[in-house]
């Protein structure tokens, strides 16, 4: 084999600077992941879902092997909160928080985190923040 072979699967999370929730608007939330969906694909790496709400984005991709979760990151943060900034001239100082939750997926859990990702406003409706990976057993409240 030539070249690295792959099944790398990352859901990545963060947030607002100070979860403010700059991305309360929906034409807003609609570009900024536009924007990280845009410099994932320059970067080779596959976007499979992105999700969030005003305050936080979520976003599961299949990076390339050349490129490190943290790299990949930051080039999403700061392309977005550029774009946002510089290109739209939002009202506010448009920032994102300094860190973000990286979490491997295994290939099987891909679909449940991909349709977890896509409901973020839902789950946050509803307050279920957490993702159940088997199904519950008969008779348990969900």
């Amino acid at each position: 084999m030539r070249s690295p072979y792959t099944q790398l699967y990352l859901h990545l999370v963060w947030s607002t600077r100070d979860r403010h929730p700059y991305l309360a608007d929906p034409d807003l939330r609609r570009r900024v992941y536009e924007c990280i969906n845009a410099e994932c694909t320059g970067r080779r790496a596959d976007v499979l879902a992105i999700g969030g709400i005003e305050d936080h984005v979520h976003v599961l991709v299949r990076p390339p092997a050349v490129i490190a979760p943290a790299e990949l990151v930051k080039s999403m943060k700061g392309a977005s909160s550029h774009m946002v900034n510089y290109e739209i001239g939002a009202a506010d100082y448009f920032k994102w928080q300094g860190g973000y939750g990286a979490f491997s997926v295994s290939k099987r859990h891909v679909p449940m985190i991909r349709d977890y990702v896509l409901r973020q406003e839902e789950h946050h409706r509803d307050e279920r923040l957490w993702i159940p990976l088997e199904p519950p057993p008969p008779g348990a409240r969900q």
